[in-house]
């Protein structure tokens, strides 16, 4: 439990404390092929030339690189070709930096430990157009492992759990915000929420409990290893303390586009770590498609989670 809130604060802190980042497969980046700084970075630099002449001020000419405001996607790298124009190509899996130990290691979805997420991403856009390229996903941090299979009963009590760690998470947030860096104002006080979809669709969902009602309400359940039987009573004796936590998260992974949909790309900054801590994520957000589109509605989100439309 303990881990599990660590990973969700680290997540979610680092989604509110600065603009949203792209995910992986959806986000392009800037890359100089002659360094070996990570993917993501932005190492290439305007070049300044200057040159005097003996009757004239001092005069800088800036040489531009049509590679600066070009971006590119995870495992691609931005050239010049002869025309002096920007495109973006594959990078050299061997062009990545050397990692620096095994958490840096990313499973595939082809069961296939790679070195760090520059390698993986690398290497699948060497596949791109074929059948193996479109299939291969980052399936979770960490070296690939055995993960058992999640039996039914599991499947149950997986939200249960889940939905408790949500809950705890934004509660710890409100607790620890002290210089109003992780939550604004209107997110710990306002009553709608956080993600305008809701409105934009018109999907008749209530109003989310305030963070701060969730915060002094007496009746709240503590954090802790709670028994899945009392989270159960606990959802629904104080349901509506629950609603908006599963709003929030939803909101912080929708961002690439903000459509209502959850991509697999946008849902994997929360499905990746948690694969190795608990086996039964990926037959659960699995189990939230409910139309088999690969795309989790926000109505398939809340239905997961026990949400009721009113």
């Amino acid at each position: 439990m303990r881990a599990w809130i660590f990973f969700l604060l680290c997540l979610a802190g680092k989604t509110l404390a600065a603009p949203q980042e792209a995910l992986p497969d959806e986000t392009e980046v800037i890359e100089d092929p002659t360094t070996e700084e990570p993917v993501g970075a932005n190492p290439v630099q305007v070049e300044v030339g200057e040159f005097e002449e003996p009757t004239e001020d001092v005069e800088e000419i800036v040489a531009e690189n049509p590679c600066q405001n070009h971006h590119c996607k995870h495992g691609k790298v931005c050239e010049v070709d002869d025309n002096n124009s920007p495109m973006c190509v594959c990078q050299d899996p061997s062009s990545c930096p050397a990692t620096a130990g095994v958490f840096e290691k990313v499973c595939g979805t082809d069961n296939k430990t790679y070195d760090s997420s520059c390698h993986f991403f690398a290497t699948k856009c060497t596949l791109e157009g074929t059948k193996k390229g479109h299939k291969l996903h980052l399936d979770y941090i960490g070296p690939c492992k055995f993960i058992p299979a999640c039996l039914d009963t599991e499947l149950t009590e997986f939200p249960l759990r889940m939905r408790d760690w949500l809950k705890n998470v934004l509660i710890t947030l409100y607790e620890r915000d002290e210089d109003n860096n992780l939550l604004t104002e209107k997110q710990k006080l306002k009553a709608f929420p956080l993600h305008p979809i809701s409105l934009l669709t018109r999907s008749p969902w209530p109003l989310p409990w305030q963070v701060k009602k969730i915060h002094e309400n007496e009746k709240r359940l503590e954090a802790g290893d709670h028994t899945v039987e009392l989270l159960a009573r606990d959802f629904e004796k104080n349901y509506n303390m629950y609603i908006f936590p599963v709003h929030w998260q939803f909101g912080q992974l929708d961002q690439h586009p903000i459509d209502g949909y959850l991509s697999h790309t946008e849902l994997a900054p929360l499905r990746a770590p948690l694969i190795p801590m608990e086996h039964c994520t990926t037959r659960f957000f699995e189990a939230c498609d409910l139309d088999n589109d690969k795309y989790i509605a926000l109505e398939e989100w809340a239905s997961c989670f026990g949400i009721k439309e009113r």
